[in-house]
């Protein structure tokens, strides 16, 4: 595959590093893995539900070789640390923290039969940390690739993303869903990715000409999330349970209707059908937003998107005074057809589709208003749909 449309890693910066550190030659391959943003389906993913995220040009890059042993040496420019494990004894790393998304990948792996190669490799990523564009399942993506590429084992997309799942559920101990790491694999270039969570199976839809998604970074760091989180699921599989008398063979609110909650949820105590009614009508919107892409109707998913923000604050309760500023200052821009938090919430980011020829404007205006009104600096990508994990060609130099 060639470089993204829009990446900003140097990447004669990474081969040189590499040189420095283990000599030019043979040459090292080269491996990328996007981030991501999901443009609507939040909170979807555990009641067995729809997503539509895009990869972004924004990666995690590894430059890599094989050895002839079983150790793994990578250094990272990002922290300016190196780690090494032998692949007979993956344990955590408690100094270079950044390497147990590695590890958890050889880890997993492993774990499931595949039979790996030691490696050495120089690894440097702009997918911003902590921002809630995945870069934890970036990483982890972009480590299966590179084990795959010296080792030479059979590449099943769907296979790997869920090796990576297990190694950020099990190994790293972060619980997600499989949204972040499909996404990474199955990435296309100028599309988002629909995803039924439930059977993993994926299509891919096409973005829209004229319009470019931007991610605004709040800086307010999420605060309540893993109780939140789990308050959350607690009160949707409740919902399910008692649901379950009217609605028989019920697994999860993804086969519950917006109908079925208009006659049964009177028997839902009043947070849990506000929750309930978030997940049921988020993923009907999802499925909206796909139609509305098909025929490159960008107004009607902007719409859907000021939908599902209004849901996730006022059913969900996941918003924030930030989030809530941010998409009011971003709505107010000529040229915004849509924006909503994105993520879990709580903080973190928003996710707005503009119109092309406001996109400079759209930041400007952004940027000024929530800064004098928060005191905080926002980060804002311009985002380009970019292509998943693969293989990178370059040519060294004569």
């Amino acid at each position: 595959m060639q470089a993204e449309v829009g990446d900003i890693v140097d990447i004669e910066r990474l081969i040189t590093a590499f040189g420095e550190q283990f000599g030019g030659y043979p040459p090292p391959r080269l491996v990328r893995a996007p981030g991501r943003v999901n443009l609507i389906g939040e909170h979807t993913d555990y009641n067995d539900g729809f997503v539509l995220p895009m990869a972004i040009n924004h990666a995690v890059w590894l430059a890599v070789r094989p050895r002839d042993d079983r150790q793994v040496i990578v250094h990272s420019l990002d922290f300016e640390g190196t780690a090494s494990f032998s692949l007979d004894e993956i344990t955590h790393d408690a100094d270079q923290p950044w390497s147990n998304y590695l590890r958890g990948a050889a880890w997993a792996l492993q774990e499931q039969g595949y039979r790996l190669r030691g490696m050495e490799g120089v690894i440097v990523g702009d997918v911003p940390i902590g921002a809630g564009l995945s870069s934890s399942a970036a990483t982890e993506v972009a480590a299966a690739k590179a084990l795959q590429v010296v080792s030479g084992f059979e590449w099943d997309e769907v296979t790997m993303a869920l090796a990576c799942q297990r190694a950020e559920n099990e190994f790293v101990g972060m619980r997600c869903g499989i949204m972040d790491q499909l996404i990474a694999v199955l990435g296309q270039r100028g599309h988002a990715l629909l995803i039924d969570c439930r059977s993993l199976a994926h299509e891919l839809v096409p973005l829209p000409m004229g319009v470019k998604v931007v991610v605004a970074d709040t800086m307010k760091r999420r605060g309540l999330v893993d109780s939140e989180y789990n308050l959350r699921r607690q009160q949707c599989e409740d919902g399910v349970q008692r649901l379950w008398e009217h609605l028989p063979g019920t697994r999860a609110l993804r086969d519950v209707s917006s109908a079925d909650l208009a006659r049964y949820g009177h028997i839902l105590p009043g947070v849990v059908r506000r929750r309930c009614t978030h997940v049921v009508q988020e993923n009907e919107r999802v499925l909206e937003a796909v139609a509305a892409l098909q025929v490159g109707d960008a107004v009607a998913f902007g719409r859907l998107m000021d939908a599902s923000h209004t849901s996730l604050r006022d059913l969900y309760e996941v918003s924030c005074r930030e989030l809530d500023l941010m998409v009011e200052i971003a709505r107010s821009v000529p040229g915004c057809l849509g924006a909503r938090l994105t993520g879990a919430g709580f903080g973190g980011c928003t996710v707005s589709l503009v119109e092309e020829g406001a996109v400079s404007q759209f930041q400007e205006i952004v940027r000024e208003a929530y800064q004098r009104q928060t005191g905080l600096a926002p980060q804002l990508y311009v985002c380009v749909a970019s292509d998943g994990v693969g293989e990178v060609e370059w040519k060294a130099e004569p």
